[in-house]
């Protein structure tokens, strides 16, 4: 009876150890999906966060932020066009879509808007759109510093 019953203690135990592997696994199937679901969302937080340094270096050398359209900002610190030939290297290549424009990880050109002394950069999210205050549901990114 002895040998009974620690036969079905291993097997309880065999069981209980299956069961944790499992939810185990299937907890990290989950968290490996939303891991890759925020990936963009990642990508879109460092990405603002370079422009954030690299516009308040802009203004602290050149005395202002750079003026223009997307594409004007993006040449203005890539390429040096301003009046110190001021080269600030923020944004690579891949941020760029054919017409110059800075994007966000959904291929969307941002919009940006400075103040005074603030940034604002908006994204238009993963749907593409930029949605007015009216929208109910938005994933649109605002972000300012």
């Amino acid at each position: 009876m002895n040998e009974e019953f620690m036969h079905k203690i291993k097997r309880g135990a065999q069981l209980l150890a299956i069961g944790v592997l499992a939810a185990g696994g299937v907890w990290g199937c989950f968290a490996l999906r939303e891991w890759n679901a925020n990936k963009n969302q990642r990508a879109l937080s460092a990405e603002v966060d370079q422009l954030f340094e690299a516009f308040h270096k802009y203004k602290s050398i050149i005395g202002q932020y750079p003026t223009g359209s997307n594409a004007q900002i993006a040449k203005s610190i890539r390429e040096g066009d301003n009046s110190k030939r001021l080269m600030i290297m923020a944004v690579r290549d891949s941020q760029l879509n054919a017409k110059g424009e800075i994007v966000d990880p959904w291929g969307t050109p941002l919009k940006i808007y400075f103040a005074q002394n603030e940034v604002l950069i908006r994204s238009a999210g993963p749907n593409k759109q930029f949605e007015d205050a009216k929208a109910t549901l938005s994933d649109d990114y605002f972000r300012s510093d």
